[in-house]
């Protein structure tokens, strides 16, 4: 355990100017937008009105009062959410390549710690993880934060207030924010759940490319493929089928059951190829 924490630690450094640089892009981008798209609509509200084309009645009537399930919806808020999140992908790459093509091959320290090599893995993985949250987290402290400055700069009369809960919700079916965001315990364990079993799925890919060269892009798309189709199947028998095969409650325990098996395969393969056939 103790090897398993310093090697969670030593991943975090390695990543932290960038990830640093990350927060601030969301911090300053999300902001500056609550800021520029308030006064966007303010402009065209005073536009409107102070010319005598409009009274506030049919202001409202045609452009509806601002809320910050709007807003959310600006580039301001798209971009650097989108930005982090393929950051955090690449990095899923990064965090096994930089070890073999950096300036010294430290792949080789590392296999070569007195430590179980599945303790590397783990790490790496819990590393990607605790990254995940800490974006979360940022965007948990914001919401409120911009939510006042919203409330600021837009006149009570030209707004719709929402509580956090519902700005999430309010951006829209399976929107961004809730998927980051669930608003439910079960939704947080499926939506985090599932981007588990993804990153385990693309180690273990990375780990054949690495074991085998050339063949093992081969084994290592042949492998998502499969552990998709896997997971996956329960919808498609539901697709293929005439009507409903399983209940809503059948299909959500299935799934279940299959994210957890499709994971610890993934784990069992890639400790086998750690072990086995990884070479420096």
């Amino acid at each position: 355990m103790k090897n398993y924490v310093k090697l969670v630690d030593f991943e975090l450094k390695r990543f932290m100017k960038i990830y640093l640089a990350l927060i601030g892009i969301v911090i300053i981008s999300q902001i500056v937008g609550v800021i520029v798209e308030s006064n966007q609509f303010m402009n065209l509200a005073n536009g409107e009105m102070l010319d005598g084309s409009m009274n506030l009645a049919q202001f409202l009537e045609t452009y509806w009062p601002l809320t910050m399930s709007r807003i959310l919806f600006s580039r301001w808020f798209i971009l650097p959410v989108g930005l982090s999140a393929a950051a955090l992908i690449f990095y899923c790459f990064f965090i096994w390549y930089r070890d073999w093509f950096g300036k010294n091959t430290f792949i080789y320290r590392l296999l070569m710690l007195p430590t179980a090599r599945i303790n590397i893995l783990l790490a790496k993985a819990s590393a990607i993880f605790l990254m995940v949250l800490g974006l979360v987290s940022i965007q948990l402290i914001l919401l409120p934060i911009e939510n006042i400055i919203f409330q600021t700069i837009v006149p009570f009369d030209l707004r719709v207030d929402m509580t956090i809960r519902e700005i999430v919700n309010g951006s829209g079916y399976y929107g961004y924010l809730q998927i980051l965001l669930p608003t439910s315990i079960v939704q947080f364990f499926i939506n985090y759940g599932i981007g588990f079993m993804t990153v385990f799925t693309l180690f273990t890919a990375i780990l054949f490319e690495r074991s085998y060269r050339i063949k093992g892009i081969i084994f290592g798309v042949a492998y998502c493929i499969l552990a998709l189709i896997i997971f996956l199947s329960p919808f498609i028998i539901e697709i293929f089928s005439e009507f409903g095969y399983f209940y809503p409650e059948e299909l959500f325990i299935i799934e279940v059951i299959l994210g957890i098996i499709v994971t610890g395969i993934s784990i069992w393969v890639s400790h086998y190829l750690l072990n086995r056939k990884v070479t420096v």
